[in-house]
């Protein structure tokens, strides 16, 4: 695990308040150099230490208004090709492993009540899903964020 000083750690924590900002905006704010600062990201970049550069995509004007989480109980044996078979349904937005009592937490995107109910169908339909229990997203509370980490 990379450690960072405190110039990566400006560096981040400005990604954090600007993930749009360029190297000049990056190199003026912390009173670095150009080089310095494209250095510093490309250690950063080689040292996995940011997630995705994907942009966050809302889906609601793709026609995905709902949103909705999906537990999911495997037969352990089976969750690789569950994975996998999960990852080839286009509504299916993101899933994590877990420990616990549940296998796999499932994030899926839905039209309305009767397609997340045929989506529901489609992750139980796979071999190897023992049952599922789902639950309709009301509001993100707390978007994902790093900075306080950066701050503590």
């Amino acid at each position: 695990m990379p450690a960072y000083d405190a110039v990566d750690r400006a560096l981040l924590t400005a990604l954090a308040d600007d993930p749009r900002a360029t190297v000049v905006a990056l190199a003026e704010r912390l009173a670095l150099s150009r080089n310095t600062v494209q250095a510093r990201l490309a250690r950063l970049e080689a040292s996995d230490a940011f997630l995705s550069f994907e942009r966050s995509i809302d889906p609601t004007p793709l026609g995905f208004p709902l949103e909705a989480f999906v537990s999911v109980h495997v037969q352990q044996k089976r969750l690789a090709g569950v994975v996998d078979d999960i990852a080839r349904i286009p509504e299916v937005i993101q899933a994590h492993g877990l420990s616990g009592a549940v296998d796999l937490l499932v994030r899926v995107v839905c039209r309305d009540a009767h397609d997340l109910f045929r989506i529901d169908g489609l992750i139980l339909a796979i071999e190897g899903v023992e049952r599922t229990e789902t639950s309709l997203a009301m509001g993100e509370l707390i978007p994902y964020r790093i900075r306080p980490l950066l701050d503590a």
